[in-house]
C-alpha cells in the first residue's frame, strides 16, 4: 500500500508539536494519546493495527497488536481521516519536551527506519509499524532500552519524537559510541551492538554506564541529547537532595544537606 502524500510543519523550539495538513480522505496514524488539535472536517477512529495491509484479517491484526504490546505501547492506533471537502489540519504533541523528527521513509535504504520502541509519534497511513529484535544477547540485557526495536517501513513521511536536541551523524565506514538510551533511529544497514565502557576503574568511577552503544558501518544515525530516563533520574536525584525549608535552594542549605 503506498503512503498518503501529507503536508506538514513543526511549531516550536524546545518542545515541538507537529502540524499536518490533509487534504480530502487523507489520513494520518498516530499513537493513541497524542492528538493535541483537529479541525472540524477531520475524524478519528481508533484500530487494531497501522492500516498498511487493510487486507490482513482478524488474526493478522492480534499478531500486529501483540507485537505493539510487547514493545509496551497501545494495542491501538488512532486514525485520523478529512472527510471535508477541504484541507484540514491536526497536529500532534509528545509526551515529554523534546524535538520533532521529520523522516521520508522513501529517501531510507530500503524504505526502512530502525528506531527506539517509544519514539514513533505518527505516520501517513500506508506506513508499517513492526518490532526487530537485536540479534546480539548483550544489546539485550544492557542496551538501556532492551533489544526490541521499532521498525517503520514505507514510501511516504513518518515522525519520530526525540528528548532535547537531535544531532544526525553519517558514518562512513566509521565506528560511533554513544550512551545506550541516547539512540533515537539509524538506517537499517548500521550495525548495533553493546560494549563495555572501558577498565573496570573507568565502568565503575567514570560516570558514564557500565557499557555503551556502538554503531558501526556506513549510513545515517540519530542521536538524542536527553532521553526521557535520563531527565526522569536527574530530576529525582535533585528532589531527593533538596530540603524542605526556605534554605534548601542556598549555600546554607547545600552544605546543611551533607550533615544529614
Amino acid at each position: 500500500m503506498r503512503s498518503h502524500e501529507i503536508d506538514y510543519k513543526i511549531i516550536g523550539e524546545d518542545i515541538q508539536i507537529v502540524e499536518i495538513e490533509l487534504d480530502p480522505n487523507e489520513t494520518v496514524i498516530a499513537e493513541a494519546g497524542s492528538m493535541l488539535f483537529m479541525e472540524d472536517g477531520i475524524q478519528f477512529e481508533t484500530k487494531m493495527g497501522d492500516g498498511s495491509e487493510p487486507d490482513r484479517g482478524l488474526f493478522g491484526k492480534l499478531l500486529q497488536a501483540g507485537s505493539r504490546a510487547l514493545m509496551g505501547e497501545s494495542l491501538f492506533m488512532t486514525h485520523f481521516t478529512n472527510r471535508g471537502s477541504i484541507k484540514r489540519k491536526v497536529a500532534f504533541a509528545a509526551p515529554y519536551p523534546g524535538t520533532v523528527l521529520p523522516i521520508n521513509l522513501a529517501n531510507l535504504p530500503g524504505q526502512t527506519l530502525i528506531a527506539q520502541k517509544d519514539s514513533f509519534l505518527c505516520a501517513a497511513l500506508g506506513t508499517k509499524i513492526s518490532i526487530t529484535f537485536n540479534q546480539k544477547l548483550g544489546s539485550g540485557l544492557f542496551g538501556g532500552e532492551g533489544f526490541i526495536l521499532e521498525k517503520l517501513q514505507g514510501d511516504g513521511l513518518a515522525f519520530v519524537h526525540a528528548g532535547g536536541v537531535v544531532i544526525e551523524r553519517y558514518l562512513n565506514n566509521e565506528t560511533l559510541r554513544i550512551d545506550t538510551g541516547c539512540i533515537v533511529a539509524f538506517e537499517p544497514q548500521i550495525n548495533y551492538s553493546i560494549q563495555r565502557s572501558g577498565g573496570l576503574k573507568s565502568m565503575v568511577f567514570g560516570g558514564e554506564g557500565i557499557f555503551l552503544a556502538t554503531l558501526s558501518g556506513t549510513g545515517r544515525v540519530w542521536i538524542q541529547s536527553m532521553p526521557i530516563v535520563k531527565l526522569a533520574n536527574t530530576l529525582g536525584s535533585m528532589t531527593s537532595h533538596s530540603g524542605s525549608g526556605k534554605e534548601s535552594g542556598s549555600v546554607l542549605g547545600g552544605l546543611g544537606n551533607l550533615f544529614e
